[in-house]
């Protein structure tokens, strides 16, 4: 199987690669600026595409081009721009058409976890994220969507939002509005659903994936800081605005700004997966369960050795290629 990886060079493609690589499949990494992919050890196991997604020329060419791509992993988010919406609806139906023409037979795409709540009362990335589903599952082809909440790993922004705000403030004050639930999965536990989702004997549909444990976020935090033996006094604060503490994130943290805006408005409502049942369609029956919150809050933190090769690293951990505003969730 020839999978097409449409932003290889973000944090989950980055390690889903390496996971598609040793399962046999042969990747064909689409990134804009193509050399970008030199910072990563498995940059040598994959062909390159240059790949605009909002360009139809380009997005042509990528599906199309030399080989013939039997699947297509989407990665791609747009959260730097205020039209971002715009552009990932247009990017979808770029893709989804350039599908259609080439016969690609499979899609997955990695989205958010969808609340129960009315469409209305969706955050902006939410939404985004719905409405590029809801394209994509137009395709010819078997579309498969995993809503993923909190990506739990070194490197993911998820994680280092969290893990930086509870590092670098002498107290933890959180909005009383943030006390919804969340429900993290390790980012090897998403590569492996993302590796069944591919060649799963699956209908067009979209699962709910995570670790299977629920917890408010405030414990989640306060997980961490166990795990960093850096315990902070925490505050509950009602009337604090989300736009507010979205600014004071950008200033406490290294994260992109619009990004730390885009994650707190997610957090208002409770981010959990509905069932488990990707475990069962999308893993092999001998699979081992997800790794705990624990166990991979600890091996998030971990201090990388320099010595050995990037290859034999934990993909927990970080990892060249990370974006260097990362560098804190492995260093406190």
């Amino acid at each position: 199987m020839n999978v097409l990886v449409m932003g290889a060079t973000g944090y989950i493609g980055s390690r889903v690669i390496p996971v598609l690589l040793d399962a046999g499949m042969e990747v064909t990494a689409g990134a804009r600026k193509p050399g970008d992919l030199d910072a990563f050890w498995w940059a040598e196991r994959v062909r390159r595409v240059e790949l605009d997604v909002l360009d139809e020329a380009s997005v042509a060419a990528a599906v199309t081009a030399d080989v013939d791509v039997d699947a297509i992993l989407y990665l791609v988010h747009g959260m730097a721009s205020d039209d971002f919406r715009e552009a990932d609806l247009e990017a979808a139906r770029l893709v989804r058409a350039a599908a259609d023409r080439s016969g690609v037979r499979r899609i997955v795409y990695v989205s958010g976890i969808i609340p129960p709540v009315a469409e209305e009362e969706l955050s902006e990335h939410l939404t985004s994220r719905l409405e590029v589903e809801r394209e994509l599952h137009e395709a010819d082809a078997v579309v498969v969507t995993l809503r993923a909440a909190m990506v739990l790993g070194a490197s993911s922004t998820s994680f280092e939002l969290m893990s930086q705000l509870a590092a670098r403030l002498p107290v933890t004050v959180v909005p009383a509005w943030m006390q919804s639930d969340v429900e993290p999965i390790a980012v090897v536990d998403l590569a492996r659903a993302v590796s069944g989702a591919l060649t799963a004997d699956v209908s067009t549909r979209a699962y709910s994936v995570g670790g299977g444990e629920r917890l408010p976020y405030p414990r989640l935090i306060d997980r961490y800081a166990d795990t960093v033996e850096k315990r902070r006094p925490q505050v509950i604060l009602p009337g604090l605005p989300e736009p507010l503490v979205a600014r004071l994130a950008t200033l406490i943290t290294d994260v992109p700004s619009s990004t730390v805006t885009s994650l707190m408005e997610s957090l208002r409502e409770d981010m959990v997966a509905d069932d488990d049942t990707w475990i069962a369609e999308l893993l092999p029956e001998d699979a081992e369960r997800p790794l705990s919150i624990d166990e991979a809050l600890r091996r998030s933190v971990a201090q990388p050795d320099p010595t050995v090769p990037a290859s034999q690293r934990d993909p927990m951990g970080r990892l060249p290629g990370d974006p260097s505003w990362a560098a804190a969730a492995a260093t406190v």
